[in-house]
C-alpha cells in the first residue's frame, strides 16, 4: 500500500505541476493586439558646405555659423578640412550626441525650431560663402487601424 500512495502521490504533484506551468503560460502570455499603432517621426534639417574648389589651400579650418533671426542666437561648429579633400558638408541642426555640433558659446544645442535662418562659412577669419534658409514647421498625423470585424 505504501508504494500505491507513494505512486499516487507522485502522479498528483506532477499534475499540479502542469497545471501550474500551463497557468504561468496563460498570465504571460502576450494579450492579442486590439489597434496598429505606429511611430512616426519628422526632422527638417539643411546641408550646407564649402569647398575650395582648386584644392589650392590644402588643409583648412571651416567654421559654420548659423543665426536664428527670431531669437538672435547664433550656432557655430568648426570642422578641419584635411588636405586632399577640399571641402566639407555639414548638417543643420546636427544632433547634440554627435562629437561636433552646432552649439552657441554657452553650449547649447541648436535644435530645429521653424523660422528664418541666415548662414556664413568662415576660413582664415573672412566669410567665404553664407545664404539663407527656412525651417519648416513638421506634423505628424498617425492612423489607429481597428482589427474588429465590421
Amino acid at each position: 500500500m505504501r508504494v500505491s500512495t507513494s505512486l499516487t502521490f507522485h502522479h498528483l504533484t506532477s499534475a499540479l505541476r502542469a497545471a501550474g506551468l500551463v497557468l504561468a503560460l496563460l498570465v504571460l502570455a502576450p494579450l492579442g493586439a486590439k489597434a496598429q499603432t505606429w511611430m512616426v517621426s519628422t526632422d527638417a534639417y539643411i546641408k550646407m558646405g564649402v569647398m575650395d574648389k582648386f584644392g589650392q589651400l590644402g588643409e583648412y579650418s571651416a567654421k559654420f555659423v548659423v543665426t536664428d533671426q527670431t531669437s538672435g542666437k547664433a550656432y557655430v561648429l568648426v570642422k578641419q578640412v584635411t588636405a586632399g579633400r577640399n571641402g566639407i558638408d555639414v548638417i543643420f541642426p546636427s544632433e547634440a550626441t554627435e562629437s561636433d555640433y552646432f552649439k552657441t558659446e554657452t553650449g547649447e544645442a541648436a535644435q530645429a525650431r521653424p523660422g528664418r535662418y541666415v548662414w556664413e562659412c568662415q576660413v582664415g577669419g573672412k566669410k567665404v560663402v553664407g545664404g539663407r534658409f527656412s525651417l519648416p514647421e513638421t506634423a505628424n498625423d498617425v492612423t489607429l487601424l481597428d482589427n474588429k470585424k465590421k
